[in-house]
């Protein structure tokens, strides 16, 4: 009986003199290591089963959701996401694009260039003014509630998609500026310095040169912004008073409380929360490598 040969291992590479460059050693993964990634696939294990649930669970009538919880949809009710709509879910959606997609969008605008302009000019008032943005972070939400509503009051925009835009700015800043000054700050000033040197003016340099270099930043600070508006209840709830001007949240406490009167119907409301949280999840499975790298990037700056 003859034994099968094997293939030789690979001979490591060729250094610079001609002599072999020692093997890399696989580095040991220690017990509590082993136990921190074991966690964390379990916990993104289980959340991608509570996900799936969720669809599935957005396909059955409420019998069937009670009856067998683990189920799968036999037949597919598609007829829940037609209650959904018809119960204002899609009037809702068209009013969170609108509100948190240009809240987000103004706020980044308005942010950079404060942002860029304390992480380059380092004169006295750069260290208070961060200071102050960096204040703006621990401030609830539930204290500026009502000082906002009498000043929405008085300009009557109360109950306005325009007043929850303004409010949804406002509050975004703080946050904005603190993530677009780290990340401005750990952008090479050499080009900066080449463009001055070149005659460019410093709104120039900002907007055809750092601009583009801070992309990454700018689109991250984009998303989590429209995913804190988008998720946003307190203000809405305080605000909005008039169905048509309801966003998503709001149509789905409402359409929860209705169900006290007219009775369950759990299909519809999973159908619901998939319209809620879809896109997001969309959003940040096409963008998380961005997403991630726009905020490492600026950390410890």
């Amino acid at each position: 009986m003859t034994t099968p040969l094997m293939d030789p291992a690979p001979p490591p590479p060729l250094t610079a003199d001609g002599g072999r460059a020692p093997r890399r050693r696989r580095a040991r993964v220690g017990p509590a290591r082993a136990l921190g990634i074991g966690l964390i696939w379990l916990f993104v294990a289980v959340s991608l089963l509570l996900l799936m649930w969720m669809l599935l669970t957005s396909l059955r009538d409420s019998r069937a959701i009670f009856d067998r919880p683990w189920a799968l949809p036999d037949p597919f009710k598609l007829s829940n996401y037609t209650t959904a709509f018809d119960s204002g879910f899609g009037r809702a959606a068209l009013n969170s694009v609108l509100v948190s997609g240009s809240a987000a969008l103004v706020s980044v605008l308005l942010a950079a260039p404060a942002a860029y302009a304390l992480s380059r000019r380092l004169n006295r008032l750069a260290g208070p003014l961060t200071m102050l943005f960096v204040l703006g972070l621990g401030v609830p939400g539930q204290v500026l509630l009502i000082p906002v509503f009498f000043m929405l009051t008085e300009v009557n925009m109360v109950d306005t998609l325009p007043g929850l835009f303004l409010v949804y700015v406002g509050i975004a800043m703080p946050f904005t500026v603190f993530l677009l000054t780290g990340f401005f700050r750990s952008l090479p000033g050499e080009l900066e310095e080449a463009a001055a040197l070149d005659g460019a003016s410093p709104a120039r340099t900002f907007w055809q040169i750092v601009l583009p270099l801070a992309r990454s930043g700018l689109i991250t600070a984009f998303i989590l912004q429209l995913i804190n508006n988008w998720n946003e209840t307190l203000f809405a709830l305080s605000l909005m008073q008039s169905n048509d001007n309801f966003t998503l949240p709001l149509v789905l406490a409402r359409f929860i409380g209705e169900q006290q009167y007219k009775g369950a119907d759990w299909g519809g409301m999973f159908a619901g929360l998939c319209l809620i949280v879809a896109p997001m999840l969309i959003m940040y499975a096409w963008l998380s490598r961005r997403i991630i790298t726009g905020m490492t990037l600026g950390i410890g700056k």
